[in-house]
C-alpha cells in the first residue's frame, strides 16, 4: 500500500518548461519513476538472497564440505553476512552466494566478464573485495562496523549498472 502511494504521488510529479534545466529535470523524474516501477525496488536484498544464503551456509557446515580440507562456515560467518547483506541499499541488483575453502562467505556482483565484483565476508568482520571494471582493477580489505563501506558500495554501483 505505501510503494503503491509513494508511487502514484512521485509520479505526478512532472514539468512543463521548455529550458535546458527543465529537460534536465523531466529526464531525471523519468529515470526514477523508472526506477520506482521496479518491484525489487520495495523488497530487500535479505529476502531475496537469504534463501541462497541459508542454503551455501547448511552445505558448509562441516569441515572438508568441498571434498578437500575446506573448513566450515561458522554462525559467526554466516551472522557477519546477514548484517552485511541488510546494510546494502535495496536499489542494488542481487549478489549470488557462495562459499570459500577458507569458510568465508562470498557474494557476487557480475555484469559482463569485465565487470565484476566479489566480497568475501570472514568470521572476524573483514571484508575482501577484488573487482575488474573494464581494464581497471581494485581490491583491498574494509572493517565491516554495521554500515557498507563507501569504497565497496562504489565498486557495486559501478558494477551495478543496467
Amino acid at each position: 500500500m505505501i510503494p503503491e502511494m509513494i508511487t502514484t504521488a512521485y509520479l505526478s510529479i512532472g514539468t512543463n518548461g521548455y529550458s535546458e534545466s527543465a529537460q534536465f529535470i523531466s529526464t531525471q523524474i523519468a529515470l526514477s519513476q523508472t526506477e520506482l516501477r521496479r518491484p525489487e525496488f520495495y523488497f530487500s536484498i535479505m529476502k531475496k538472497v537469504l534463501p541462497d544464503l541459508m542454503a551455501v551456509a547448511s552445505d558448509g557446515v562441516e569441515s572438508g564440505w568441498d571434498g578437500y580440507d575446506a573448513r566450515p562456515v561458522t554462525k559467526g560467518t554466516f551472522d557477519r553476512a546477514i548484517a552485511f547483506l541488510e546494510s546494502l541499499p535495496n536499489s542494488i541488483h542481487t549478489p549470488t552466494v557462495g562459499a570459500e575453502p577458507d569458510g568465508h562467505i562470498t557474494f557476487e556482483w557480475y555484469s559482463s566478464p569485465h565487470r565484476l565484483l566479489s566480497v568475501s565476508v570472514s568470521p572476524e568482520g573483514d571484508l575482501h573485495y577484488a573487482a575488474l571494471i573494464g581494464h581497471n582493477r581494485a581490491y583491498g580489505t574494509e572493517m565491516f562496523f554495521g554500515e557498507a563501506p563507501k569504497e565497496i558500495l562504489g565498486l557495486i554501483r559501478r558494477i551495478d549498472v543496467v
